[in-house]
C-alpha cells in the first residue's frame, strides 16, 4: 500500500453512488475533488461531518469542487443516510474495498483497548488534473469542512 502525499498522482476511483448514480475521478476531470473517507453511515461524527460539508455545498460549487463521501457501506444503506439527514454531497459506495485500500485509509485501529481494521477519517483535495493537492489524516470533525473548503479556494 502506497502512501498518497501532496503532489502525487491521485489513484482513480469508480463507485457506485447513492441515488444510483456513478463517481469517477475520470468524470470529473478539469474540476477539483474533495474525496472524504468516513468510517461508517449514520454514526455521530459521520453525520456531522456529512452534514458539515453540506451545509457548504454552494461554496464548493462556486469553487469549481465536487464533494464526495465514501465509506464501504452498501449503496441502500448510504441511501438511507442521505435522505434521513438531507445530505447534499455525493455519497459512494466502496464495497469492493478497491478504493480504500488504493488511497491508504484502510487502517488498524484501536477502541478500548480492541484492535481491528477500519476506515481512517481522511480527506484528499486533488485538482482538476488528477493530482493531490492536500491530504488530511486523522481528521477531527469540527471545522474541518470550513478548512477545506479554505484550501479549495486557494487553489
Amino acid at each position: 500500500m502506497t502512501e498518497i502525499t501532496e503532489g502525487s498522482k491521485a489513484p482513480a476511483f469508480d463507485m457506485a453512488t447513492a441515488d444510483g448514480g456513478r463517481a469517477s475521478l475520470d468524470a470529473l476531470k478539469g474540476r477539483k475533488v474533495v474525496l472524504y473517507f468516513f468510517p461508517k453511515a449514520d454514526t455521530p461524527g459521520c453525520t456531522t461531518e456529512g452534514q458539515d460539508f453540506s451545509a457548504l455545498i454552494a461554496a464548493f460549487d462556486q469553487a469549481g469542487a465536487a464533494v464526495i463521501g465514501v465509506s464501504r457501506d452498501p449503496v441502500k444503506k448510504l441511501d438511507r443516510f442521505k435522505a434521513k439527514y438531507d445530505l447534499k454531497v455525493v455519497l459512494a459506495s466502496d464495497e469492493p474495498e478497491d478504493v480504500t485500500e488504493a488511497y491508504g485509509v484502510w487502517v488498524q485501529k484501536t477502541l478500548y483497548g480492541r484492535e481491528y481494521m477500519g476506515i481512517e477519517r481522511a480527506t484528499f483535495l486533488i485538482d482538476g488534473t488528477g493530482v493531490v493537492r492536500r491530504v488530511w489524516h486523522k481528521v477531527s470533525v469540527k471545522n474541518h469542512a470550513a478548512e477545506v473548503l479554505a484550501a479549495v479556494q486557494s487553489l
